[in-house]
């Protein structure tokens, strides 16, 4: 995959960064570490440009973001209600007041989830998913997810470009950095499934009570 990746770049230039970038936010395990380390490498020995690769990029970026984010928005707050008022509702504990109060979150702290989020290995692009789900304005949600595309996509890229040939050693402690922030991600997932279950019994025992 990562060859097949980097002659794609190598052939096609901004067009094969964009595409790729594009793809890797639809398809999170393509690694966008790759792509970016690799494109700023290929700024030191091709006409291409850091400029030219950090608007391709975010541009793809972008793209990919809006196909999640529609997605996200077929599966809406009424679709997750009628969903989680039959049997998988029952099964999961999950109530319609638990959707609006995730939806509620979301609408007051979206924005900075958004922005952030770019910063983080495969919740980059998921977190567009929950943003069309809570039917975040089209415009905040373009405008956090360039802001932070950017910002992430130019750091990455001006790296590659810097370190030229050893990009791949880059690559290593992005690699680190995946791993470990990916175990937090279970950490805290399993973390908040184990807090809103005892929660759950809690106000339940006290009702009974």
């Amino acid at each position: 995959m990562q060859e097949f990746i980097l002659s794609f770049m190598d052939q096609f230039g901004y067009l094969g960064v964009f595409l790729m970038i594009a793809i890797e936010n639809v398809f999170p395990p393509i690694p966008s570490e790759v792509i970016l380390l690799f494109g700023g490498f290929l700024t030191t020995y091709t006409e291409l440009n850091i400029v030219g690769m950090v608007i391709a990029s975010t541009m793809g970026s972008v793209i990919g973001a809006i196909v999640l984010y529609y997605i996200g928005k077929i599966f809406n707050k009424d679709r997750l209600k009628k969903i989680i008022s039959g049997k998988i509702g029952k099964v999961l504990r999950v109530k319609n007041s638990d959707i609006d109060k995730a939806d509620k979150w979301f609408d007051e702290k979206g924005n900075k989830t958004v922005f952030f989020c770019r910063f983080i290995p495969i919740v980059r692009s998921l977190i567009s998913i929950p943003a069309g789900m809570s039917e975040m304005p089209m415009v905040k949600f373009l405008t956090y997810t360039t802001l932070g595309s950017l910002i992430w996509n130019f750091v990455l890229i001006l790296i590659g470009s810097i370190v030229g040939e050893n990009w791949t050693s880059i690559l290593n402690i992005f690699d680190t950095y995946s791993n470990i922030v990916l175990v937090i991600l279970v950490i805290i997932f399993f973390g908040f499934i184990f807090w809103f279950y005892k929660f759950k019994d809690k106000k339940k025992n006290g009702k009974k009570a």
